[in-house]
C-alpha cells in the first residue's frame, strides 16, 4: 500500500532543500534560488511538519541536516530527475518544443507560401526536422484540436475562440476559364451571366469552397456543378481540359496549367479570404511556434 504523501511535501520544497544540502547555508540557498532567506527556512519547517520528523539539528542560528534530511534529499535528486523528464517527454508527446514541428497547409499555399517558411525555418532552426500535412481548411482545423499538427496555413476560422491567428496575406477570388473560351477577352465576370454554365469546385470543407457558394449566393443562383475534388490542382486540370468553369483564389496564379486563365470578378462580388498561421491559444509560448511566428512576420511583405 502507498503511503500518503502529504501536502505540505511539494516539487518546490524539494528543489529548496537540495538546495540547501548543496550550499548548507540559508543566505547561500535563498541566493541561488533568487528567493528570500525566510522562504527557504519556512520551507524546510514545512518539510519537517509534512514528513513528521526532524531533519535538521539547530545549532544557534545554524542548521544541520540529520541523516533523516541527507535521506530525502537521495529521493528528492531521483524523484526530481525523473518528473523532469517526465514533462519533456509529455510536451514531445504534445509536440511542445519538439525536434520537430507539424505544420498542415491547404494545398494552395505549397507551391510558394510553404517552401518560403520552410527555408525560413531551417535558417533559424536548422535541426528542427519538418513535417508536411496537407488537407482543407475543416480538416486542418480538426487535426490542430486533436494535436495531430502544430500550426496550420490556412484561412483564419470563423467563430472559434481557441485558436491564435497570425495574417500573412489577402487573396481575392477569381473566375478560372480555359483560354479561348468566350469568356477570355473580358476585363472582368459578371457571374449573373453565367447561369448557363457548367462549373466544377471543391469539396466542402475548403475556403475556396465556402467562398465560392457565397459569390454565387450574391449572383443570385445555384451554379451547376458537374464534378467536385478535393485538390486545387486537379480542380485547375478539369477546368484546362474544359469540364468546367470555377472560383479560384489569386494565389494559384503562379501554378496553373498554361490553358488556363483567371479573370477579375465584378466589384460586387469581390470575395476575399485572409491567409494566415493558426495555432491554438494553449501552445502560444512553444519555443518551435515562437520561431515559426518570428518567420511569417518576416515574410509578411513578399508573401502580401
Amino acid at each position: 500500500m502507498l503511503l500518503h504523501v502529504d501536502e505540505e511535501i511539494t516539487f518546490r520544497k524539494l528543489e529548496i532543500l537540495l538546495a540547501f544540502m548543496e550550499t548548507g547555508n540559508l543566505a547561500r540557498a535563498a541566493e541561488k534560488l533568487e528567493i528570500s532567506v525566510v522562504s527557504v527556512h519556512r520551507a524546510l519547517h514545512s518539510l519537517e511538519t509534512g514528513l513528521r520528523c526532524a531533519l535538521f539539528r539547530h545549532e544557534g542560528r545554524n542548521l544541520h541536516p540529520t541523516e533523516a534530511a541527507h535521506a530525502l534529499a537521495e529521493v528528492a535528486r531521483e524523484v526530481l530527475r525523473t518528473m523532469s523528464e517526465g514533462i519533456r517527454a509529455t510536451r514531445e508527446v504534445a509536440g511542445y518544443s519538439a525536434d520537430r514541428i507539424r505544420i498542415g497547409s491547404l494545398y494552395s499555399l505549397t507551391s510558394r507560401t510553404v517552401p518560403q517558411l520552410i527555408m525560413g525555418m531551417k535558417l533559424r532552426k536548422p535541426d528542427l526536422h519538418t513535417e508536411l500535412v496537407l488537407g482543407s481548411n475543416a480538416h486542418l482545423l480538426q487535426k490542430l484540436r486533436d494535436g495531430a499538427i502544430d500550426a496550420a496555413l490556412m484561412a483564419i476560422p470563423e467563430d472559434v475562440s481557441d485558436v491564435e491567428s497570425e495574417p500573412l496575406f489577402e487573396d481575392d477570388i477569381q473566375f478560372a476559364a480555359p483560354v479561348g473560351s468566350p469568356y477570355s477577352a473580358l476585363d472582368q465576370i459578371d457571374l449573373s451571366s453565367c447561369a448557363g454554365e457548367r462549373f466544377v469546385s471543391l469539396s466542402e470543407g475548403f475556403v475556396t469552397y465556402r467562398g465560392f457558394v457565397e459569390t454565387f449566393r450574391i449572383a443570385g443562383f445555384t451554379p451547376n456543378v458537374v464534378m467536385k475534388t478535393d485538390d486545387i490542382f486537379s480542380l485547375m486540370n478539369l477546368v484546362s481540359g474544359g469540364v468546367g468553369y470555377t472560383l479560384l483564389p489569386g494565389r494559384v496564379r503562379g501554378v496553373m496549367p498554361q490553358k488556363v486563365q483567371l479573370i477579375p470578378l465584378q466589384p460586387r462580388y469581390l470575395m476575399r479570404q485572409t491567409i494566415a498561421l493558426n495555432f491554438l491559444r494553449t501552445r502560444e509560448r512553444d519555443p518551435n511556434l515562437l520561431a515559426l511566428l518570428s518567420v511569417c512576420r518576416l515574410a509578411k511583405a513578399e508573401l502580401g
